[in-house]
C-alpha cells in the first residue's frame, strides 16, 4: 500500500514538473537567462543541453549566440564640405551579455532600435567631419597609386587630398558604437558602408570632375606615347643608319679590294703578253661597243680597230 502511495506521489511530481516546465533545452544557437516574477536570477545559461527550472515561477528567456544583422535606412547626410550625399549602411553584431542584455534592453526589437539611434547618429557625426573625397574613395587605393604608380600617373588629388578614406571612416564609426554599446550587453562585430550615392547637384558636378580626371590621364596617357613613339623612332633612325653606313664601308672595301685584285691580274697578264693582252681587251671593246645597227664615226688614225686594219692588210 505505501509503495502505491509513494509511487503515485512521484507521478505526481513528475506529472507538475512536466506541465509546470521544470526541464527546459537551450538549444546551441540559443542562450537562456532565468527570470522569477519578471527578475533574472542566477547566471545566464550559455551550454547547450537540458536544464532545470522552478516550476511555474520561473521562466526560461532565449537569446540569439549567432550573429546578427543590423540595417540602417538610407539617409541624406551633409558632409564638412556642404555636399549632400545619401548613405547606405549595416552592421554585425552579438549579444556578448545576455543578463545585461535583458536588463537594458530586453528583446532584439528593442536592441535594433538602440542600435538605429547609435549607429545612424555616429554616421553623421564622422562623415560631417570630412570632405566628400574621404568618403567616396579608398586611402589605400588611392595611397598606393599615388606611392607605386606602376604607369606614371600621379593624381594629385589621390596624393594630397585622402588622409583618411572610406575603410578608415567605417573602423571610426565601429570604435565609437561600440563604445556606446558596450553598457548594452552587445558586441560591435563590424560596420560598413553599404551604398553611397550623391544627390542630383552633386551627382552632376562629381561625374563632371570624373570625366575632366579621366581626360587629363587620357591626354597623359597620349603625351607619354608620342613622347615614346618619337624615342624609338629616333633610335630606329640611328641604328638603320649605323648599319647602312657600316654596310657602306665594308661594300667600298670589298670592292676596293676586288678592283685592286682585278688589276694585278690584269697586270700579271699584261706583263706576260702586252700583244695578246691588247688584242683581248680590243676583242672585249668590239663586243660591247658594236652592234648590229651600231655606227661608228672615227678619223683614219684612230687606234680602236687597229686589229681590223691589220687584218685587212693581210
Amino acid at each position: 500500500m505505501k509503495s502505491t502511495i509513494i509511487a503515485i506521489i512521484a507521478l505526481a511530481v513528475i506529472g507538475i514538473a512536466v506541465v509546470g516546465g521544470a526541464f527546459f533545452i537551450v538549444d546551441e544557437t540559443k542562450q537562456a537567462v532565468i527570470t522569477q516574477l519578471g527578475k533574472p536570477v542566477g547566471s545566464p545559461i550559455t551550454s547547450a543541453g537540458l536544464h532545470v527550472k522552478v516550476p511555474f515561477l520561473q521562466k526560461a528567456n532565449y537569446f540569439e549566440r549567432r550573429f546578427l544583422s543590423w540595417n540602417g535606412e538610407p539617409n541624406q547626410i551633409p558632409t564638412q564640405d556642404k555636399r549632400f550625399i545619401w548613405v547606405d549602411t549595416y552592421a554585425r553584431w552579438r549579444i556578448s551579455d545576455p543578463l545585461l542584455f535583458f536588463q537594458r534592453l530586453r528583446d532584439e526589437r528593442r536592441a535594433i532600435t538602440r542600435l538605429d539611434d547609435i549607429l545612424d547618429g555616429e554616421t553623421r557625426n564622422i562623415i560631417a567631419k570630412y570632405p566628400l573625397i574621404e568618403i567616396v574613395r579608398s586611402s589605400d587605393i588611392a595611397i598606393d597609386q599615388a606611392a607605386g604608380d606602376p604607369e606614371g600617373i600621379k593624381s594629385q588629388e589621390a596624393m594630397t587630398s585622402i588622409t583618411q578614406g572610406r575603410e578608415r571612416l567605417s573602423r571610426q564609426i565601429l570604435e565609437a558604437g561600440s563604445a556606446r554599446v558596450a553598457d548594452l550587453g552587445i558586441e560591435l562585430l563590424d560596420f560598413r558602408f553599404k551604398r553611397i550615392t550623391y544627390v542630383e547637384e552633386v551627382r552632376k558636378e562629381v561625374y563632371a570632375r570624373m570625366i575632366s580626371e579621366r581626360q587629363r590621364i587620357a591626354e597623359q596617357y597620349r603625351s607619354e606615347g608620342a613622347g615614346e613613339a618619337a624615342r624609338i623612332a629616333g633610335k630606329r633612325e640611328r641604328e638603320y643608319k649605323l648599319i647602312t653606313s657600316d654596310a657602306y664601308r665594308k661594300a667600298k672595301e670589298i670592292r676596293g679590294a676586288a678592283d685592286a685584285e682585278a688589276a694585278n691580274i690584269y697586270a700579271a697578264a699584261y706583263g706576260k703578253d702586252p700583244d695578246f693582252y691588247a688584242f683581248y681587251r680590243s676583242l672585249d671593246a668590239y663586243e660591247k661597243s658594236i652592234g648590229e645597227k651600231t655606227t661608228l664615226v672615227l678619223t683614219t688614225d684612230s687606234d680602236f680597230l687597229t686589229f681590223l686594219k691589220r687584218e685587212k692588210a693581210r
